[in-house]
């Protein structure tokens, strides 16, 4: 009776001491987590220099002048405006990541008229005209733009433009021939070209591709009309004319600088790595 009492007290001591062991036992604590630093991606904005240049292929709407001394006006009866190049330059701002605006001054290189008409010179003698000339034009618009997100090193864009441009045609030479099926006479004379200041407006779509961070490469189209105007003057009982406005359709590249661009890059945050926890 006492050997079976005493065991089981000592099993009950056994017992209390395990589970105290249990409850000394208490887990390390983890790591304290460390609040990633916070990353603030700045947008691309500032002052930036831009250049372009195109090739222009350019359509004439039409071309208009008064015949002789009855003051008809009469339309070409053919009026043809030469492809051209043309060469432009501008200062702009990055607003945000998503608009831009700028000024832009273009200079649209020599393009050459061609242009006919038939009619009679006199009662019942038929008679051709051959017309020459040629126009340049300046260009001086505000334009704004909209990027399109930047997909790698492409950022596409839409924008549109609109301002003034200087057309100025150089003289009009006006060959006119009497009834040339029967080998009649031919003679010229010139028409003084007339310069003025014309409402244009304009749309652009392209591309934009990182050369460098405050470097960009710019390759895009531009869709130019410039309202009508005079053309050329009077003589020798003709004149003066007119032309009805013209379209340029541009291949554009070119190239924009950027300053003050923040070209460092955020350094992407790293987790600690987690403590390695021997058993």
């Amino acid at each position: 009776m006492k050997m079976r009492l005493a065991a089981t007290v000592a099993a009950a001591m056994l017992l209390a001491g395990v589970a105290q062991s249990a409850d000394l036992y208490q887990p390390q604590p983890a790591e304290p987590i460390m609040d990633a630093p916070e990353v603030t991606v700045q947008e691309a904005t500032g002052w930036y220099l831009r250049g372009d240049a195109a090739y222009s292929f350019n359509k004439l709407r039409g071309a208009e002048y008064f015949q002789g001394s009855n003051a008809n006006r009469v339309d070409f009866d053919r009026a043809e405006l030469k492809d051209s190049f043309a060469l432009g330059m501008g200062v702009g701002y990055q607003v945000n990541s998503y608009l831009r605006t700028d000024l832009t001054f273009d200079y649209l290189t020599k393009s050459d008229f061609r242009g006919g008409t038939t009619g009679e010179c006199g009662v019942g003698v038929p008679c051709t005209s051959r017309d020459v000339a040629s126009l340049r034009a300046y260009y001086l618009m505000a334009n704004a733009y909209v990027d399109l997100g930047t997909y790698g090193l492409f950022t596409p864009y839409l924008g549109a433009g609109i301002g003034g441009g200087y057309v100025k045609w150089g003289n009009l030479r006006n060959t006119i021939c009497d009834d040339p099926a029967a080998g009649g006479d031919c003679y010229s004379n010139d028409h003084k070209g007339r310069a003025k200041w014309r409402l244009a407006y304009q749309f652009m779509a392209g591309t934009a591709i990182d050369l460098t961070c405050n470097l960009k490469a710019d390759v895009g189209y531009r869709f130019r009309h410039t309202l009508a105007g005079d053309m050329f003057g009077y003589d020798d009982n003709g004149g003066p004319g007119s032309d009805k406005g013209f379209y340029s359709h541009e291949a554009r590249v070119g190239a924009r600088y950027m300053f003050n661009n923040n070209c460092d890059a955020p350094v992407a945050y790293e987790p600690a790595p987690e403590p390695i926890v021997y058993k």
